[in-house]
């Protein structure tokens, strides 16, 4: 059960109505009664942080000069760390349909090491799972991500990864159900 005070659109001030309208703009969401879901309502609380993070996350999903591919395995990595339920839900078909092969999203949830035969999937899998475990990332796994996305690359999926870490705690903080009849990817913690 979420702790978000519900709100119809006729309820949100006019900047909050602004800030609605931009996500719906920009997002494949279908808002029912003026909810949102996922992070959304939170963040129209604030107008102005919600526009800064909407913009921001449309950034990284989808103007980062990293391949979608290790966008979405990295958000898998963050999701996992931080058991939000709705992050993992929502970008689980996402990373699929990126590319991640399926064993390696089963072992990222589950929190075993999966198997990289990428290049690229080992670099991202190891510095998003050391800046979450170690908070920072060894000379190793830094030249390596360096090699395969460039420091510009690494520069973006670091703030990424910080990035759906606040989307996690968000969710996480504000006990962010997910819709009726899903399955909650992670074992449900009492509150």
């Amino acid at each position: 059960m979420t702790r978000l005070t519900s709100k119809t659109l006729d309820q949100l001030t006019e900047d909050q109505r602004a800030v609605y309208a931009h996500i719906i703009a920009s997002r494949p969401v279908k808002p029912k009664n003026g909810h949102i879901g996922g992070p959304f309502d939170i963040w129209l609380r604030s107008p102005e942080l919600g526009k800064r993070l909407v913009d921001l996350g449309g950034f990284f999903r989808f103007r980062s000069s990293v391949e979608r591919r290790y966008i979405e395995l990295a958000i898998l990595v963050t999701g996992q760390h931080w058991q939000a339920q709705f992050e993992w839900w929502a970008h689980e078909p996402m990373a699929r349909e990126a590319g991640v092969p399926e064993d390696i999203i089963q072992a990222i949830k589950i929190g075993d090491e999966p198997i990289l035969r990428d290049a690229g999937d080992r670099a991202c899998y190891q510095m998003a799972r050391e800046l979450h475990q170690n908070r920072q990332l060894s000379k190793t796994t830094f030249e390596a991500a360096v090699t395969e996305f460039s420091e510009v690359g690494v520069a973006e999926l670091i703030a990424l990864c910080g990035f759906y870490s606040m989307v996690s705690m968000t969710l996480n903080g504000f006990d962010v159900p997910l819709p009726s009849g899903a399955t909650y990817p992670f074992p449900q913690q009492p509150v």
